[in-house]
C-alpha cells in the first residue's frame, strides 16, 4: 500500500515465521484469503547498471491476467525507505519491448509464489521464492496499522526486518540474487 502523496511504501518483512500456525491465526482474526499466486518478474536496469548499486529498478510484473509496470527506488533500509510508483498496464510483452527499445536493461527474470491476506486494510503477504523459505511481508499505509497487526499475529517488533528482498536473500539466505540472470522455480543461475 502507498502514501499516494509521496510515493512511499511502507512495509516490513519477517523471516524464520512457522507459516502454518500463522495461516492459523490469520483465519482465527478472519482475515480476507486472497490466496496464492504466482508472481512473474522481469527486473530492469539503466544500461550502465548504475542503478543497481543505487537502489533502483524498473519492475514488470504479470499476475494471472494483470500485469504492472513499477519504478522502485530503495533509498534506505527501513520501514518507510522505498520509493514506489506502480501502474497496471495491459500487454506485458508490449512493455518488455519497450523498455528495451529506449536502452533499459532486461537483468533479470523472477519468480515467486505470494500468497495474500488481508486483515484490518492491512496487507499481510507470505512470499516463497524458489530454493528459500517462505517469509512474510506486512504492508500498509501506515506505521501504526503496521504494528498493530504485527502484534495481532504474534510477531515480535524486535524481529522486523527493513531491508527489500533482494537484500534479505542476499543477507539471510546466502544467494547472490542481484547477479543471477534467472531466479525462477525452474532456472536459478
Amino acid at each position: 500500500m502507498i502514501n499516494n502523496k509521496k510515493n512511499i511504501e511502507t512495509e516490513v518483512r519477517f523471516i524464520n515465521v512457522d507459516i502454518d500456525k500463522l495461516k492459523n491465526v490469520l483465519s482465527m482474526l478472519k482475515a480476507k484469503d486472497l490466496k496464492e499466486n504466482l508472481l512473474k518478474e522481469t527486473i530492469f536496469y539503466d544500461k550502465n547498471l548504475k542503478w543497481r548499486e543505487e537502489g533502483k529498478f524498473i519492475r514488470l510484473r504479470k499476475i494471472n491476467e494483470k500485469s504492472y509496470l513499477t519504478y522502485k527506488h530503495h533509498k534506505e533500509s527501513s520501514i518507510s525507505g522505498a520509493e514506489e510508483i506502480e501502474v497496471e498496464i495491459n500487454n506485458y510483452a508490449i512493455m518488455k519491448l519497450l523498455l528495451s527499445k529506449i536502452g533499459l536493461i532486461s537483468y533479470r527474470e523472477q519468480e515467486k509464489l505470494r500468497h495474500t491476506f488481508i486483515l484490518d486494510d492491512v496487507i499481510i503477504d507470505i512470499d516463497k521464492w524458489p530454493s528459500l523459505p517462505a517469509y512474510v511481508e506486512i504492508e500498509s499505509d501506515s506505521v501504526v496499522k503496521i504494528k498493530r497487526i504485527t502484534k495481532k499475529l504474534n510477531l515480535q517488533w524486535k524481529d522486523a526486518i527493513f531491508e527489500d528482498a533482494k537484500i534479505i536473500i542476499e543477507k539471510y539466505y546466502g544467494i547472490p540474487v542481484s547477479k543471477l540472470k534467472f531466479f525462477t522455480f525452474k532456472k536459478i543461475g
